[in-house]
């Protein structure tokens, strides 16, 4: 990343930051918070987007499965929301970091005013070397849990618009497999991984399975939906596995992991 000033938009989600028992995943957290504090202190501006509130929530509630009714996906958002920030800036303040909570919906986008404050205040926040830290806000909004109207669809496609909005200069998009493969690595053991995508079009998508992992909502497809927006507004977007966060430095480093699709 040489001298330069880079801001980085990193995505983190559920199946990264939570364990099979739906237990937020502490050691991990606290790697992925020392891997961005080491970004920064590189000379980057970071903006961090995290998912995992309502899975996090549900498991606090102690809720036997992930809530299917409105209301309660709601309370869990809420619930995992405060408790995610929580160990976020716990552990962000190991390293001496100060973070910030914005939640979004669809309106911040779509409405013009709403849209350029929201830009000044990352602007704000970045200037003075706080990290701001970015998720949905399924507490109040319903369209972005269930509805046909979704402008984000999961967090893939938020961080790619928060991308956009900030003009950042680099999306990582953390995963739970290493990259983008030419079929599914999960079931069929002869899947190559593909280093470098110069341009996605419908022989790629079609290369796309369906969903994640069963504590997300996002697969490979969503995952190309949103480098097809960055990648269209000048940035350059890396799909890797997050399951190590030191990973992050890697690329700072230049070392070639994970799948990049290049900025066009």
């Amino acid at each position: 990343m040489g001298k330069k000033t880079n801001r980085i938009v990193v995505k983190v989600g559920t199946s990264t930051l939570t364990n099979e028992l739906g237990n937020s995943n502490l050691h991990r957290i606290e790697a992925l918070c020392m891997a961005l504090a080491d970004l920064q202190n590189m000379g980057n501006e970071i903006i961090l987007v995290s998912s995992g509130a309502i899975a996090v929530g549900a498991n606090k509630m102690h809720l036997p499965e992930k809530p299917k009714e409105m209301r309660m996906k709601q309370a869990a958002a809420a619930v995992g929301q405060c408790e995610n920030m929580f160990l976020y800036d716990k552990f962000f303040g190991y390293y001496n970091k100060t973070v910030a909570q914005i939640l979004l919906n669809a309106d911040d986008i779509k409405e013009e005013v709403k849209k350029e404050n929201l830009t000044n205040t990352f602007e704000a926040l970045l200037t003075h070397g706080i990290i701001p830290i970015v998720n949905e806000n399924d507490s109040v909004s319903y369209t972005e849990i269930e509805s046909e109207e979704k402008l984000f669809g999961d967090n893939d496609m938020l961080s790619a618009v928060v991308a956009v909005l900030c003009r950042a200069d680099r999306l990582i998009i953390l995963s739970d497999i290493d990259g983008f493969y030419d079929r599914d690595p999960r079931l069929y053991k002869d899947a190559k991984l593909v280093s470098r995508i110069d341009r996605i079009d419908e022989s790629t998508y079609a290369l796309a399975g369906g969903a994640g992992s069963r504590r997300g909502t996002g697969g490979m497809r969503t995952k190309l939906q949103a480098a097809d927006i960055a990648t269209a507004q000048g940035i350059d977007v890396l799909v890797v596995n997050g399951k190590e966060p030191k990973i992050l430095l890697d690329i700072a480093e230049g070392k070639k992991v994970g799948t990049l699709f290049a900025a066009h």
